[in-house]
């Protein structure tokens, strides 16, 4: 359905781009809601594994119903392994670890960072150099970001510390996409991601039993994490991979501008979260870096 191979930076999103685009980012900007809810009753570890691990289910049934007998590579299986650790189990135990201090919306503000590592990796490790009015685009989301930065640590110290995992998470997200085209170009989305979130659900297990204990049965956090994995991991990672596989991993990077601005309204509205002035005015500006970003140049 989606098969468009337009690894490059250039032209403009195709409507069937623009569609991913935008359903990636609300589901996206909706997961930091939903681990906000998951943490009023589990431990960041367990909803790190209930988030992982339903999306690992998720695809593995997609695979079988779609992609029966296909299996990775050996060559290709240590990039699998580098994608399960920098795409999913680290910056996945990180950010529900730094939403300890830090709210919904702040949290899903700070992501937009993502496109900014994004480029930077591209260009060092791959050479892939965006074009002129990406450069803008990118320098123009960036400022939004650092005005969300600023406002969050002044907040206090322990705001500054979920301010550094969550710009840590988006580090590992700027390897990882970057990783990720060529294995997509050659598996599909299914396939690929079944095998990172089934590695990356193996890796998250000692963490979720870290304080075992203070962990509590609600039907409010344990719905809230079951859609998280299965909608907001399983299927938002199927959609991006193949994202990712038609427009290239700068542009379908781009989709961490918009995820922001889903997430502050969604957490305004729904839990009553707090935000700075500066945050509110960094928000309308990611917006405007996604719109430079993803034109013609």
């Amino acid at each position: 359905m989606f098969s468009r191979t337009d690894a490059a930076n250039d032209g403009s999103f195709a409507p069937q781009d623009w569609a991913l685009f935008l359903g990636i980012s609300l589901i996206w900007g909706a997961s930091f809601l939903l681990m906000a809810e998951a943490l009023e009753a589990l431990t960041p570890g367990m909803v790190t594994l209930g988030r992982v691990g339903f999306g690992a289910v998720t695809l593995g049934v997609l695979r079988l119903l779609l992609h029966r007998g296909e299996r990775i590579a050996p060559e290709d299986r240590w990039r699998v392994v580098a994608l399960a650790v920098l795409w999913v189990a680290l910056p996945f135990s990180l950010i529900p670890l730094a939403q300890q201090w830090i709210n919904s919306a702040v949290a899903g503000l700070l992501n937009g960072a993502t496109p900014v590592l994004v480029t930077v990796v591209s260009v060092v490790l791959v050479r892939n150099a965006p074009r002129p009015l990406q450069v803008v685009g990118l320098i123009v989301g960036f400022v939004g970001i650092v005005l969300v930065s600023l406002g969050s640590a002044a907040e206090g110290s322990s705001q500054a510390q979920g301010v550094v995992l969550v710009l840590a998470a988006t580090v590992c997200y700027g390897f990882a996409i970057n990783i990720a085209p060529p294995l997509q170009a050659k598996y599909g989305a299914v396939v690929l991601m079944s095998s990172v979130l089934a590695v990356a659900t193996a890796l998250v297990i000692p963490t979720a039993l870290i304080n075992l204990g203070d962990n509590r049965v609600e039907p409010v956090p344990t719905l809230a994490v079951f859609a998280v994995g299965a909608v907001g991991t399983g299927a938002a990672y199927w959609i991006f991979s193949t994202l990712v596989g038609r427009v290239g991993s700068i542009r379908a990077s781009f989709i961490t501008y918009l995820i922001p601005v889903v997430s502050l309204l969604l957490g305004i509205w729904l839990r009553d979260d707090e935000v700075t002035r500066l945050a509110l005015i960094g928000a309308p500006i990611t917006i405007a870096g996604a719109v430079l970003a993803s034109r013609r140049s």
